[in-house]
């Protein structure tokens, strides 16, 4: 899906939605950063196998879809931390019903326990 399909008006909204958080690691720094401000090292920890590329680049398409603020402070080293917008938070609440759809699923698939 191409970054392009996040702006586009003629699409569906759950189109919209989903070119926002396509990728395999928004959706982690999403639910990450629902604890609050994060550093990127502490992402980067909290995520093995993200690359400092990787996460400059999800982070910075966050950050231009509105769902993350970068916070610079003027101290050395730099310190950078990143939070959810208003607008974060109210998709990461979205996402929630999808995530325990995703649960149940998982149940299933694994023989869990299965709820109606």
């Amino acid at each position: 899906m191409t970054r392009s399909r996040a702006r586009d008006p003629n699409v569906c909204g759950v189109t919209a939605a989903i070119a926002v958080i396509d990728g395999k690691w928004k959706t982690a720094l999403l639910w990450l950063l629902e604890s609050g401000p994060q550093r990127p090292g502490e992402l980067r920890r909290r995520l093995p196998g993200l690359t400092e590329k990787v996460l400059t680049q999800a982070l910075r398409e966050m950050e231009a879809d509105g769902l993350v603020h970068r916070e610079a402070h003027p101290v050395r080293p730099l310190k950078t931390e990143y939070s959810l917008t208003g607008f974060g938070r109210e998709l990461s609440e979205a996402l929630a019903p999808l995530s325990d759809w995703g649960h149940r699923r998982l149940d299933r698939l694994t023989g869990g326990p299965q709820t109606v």
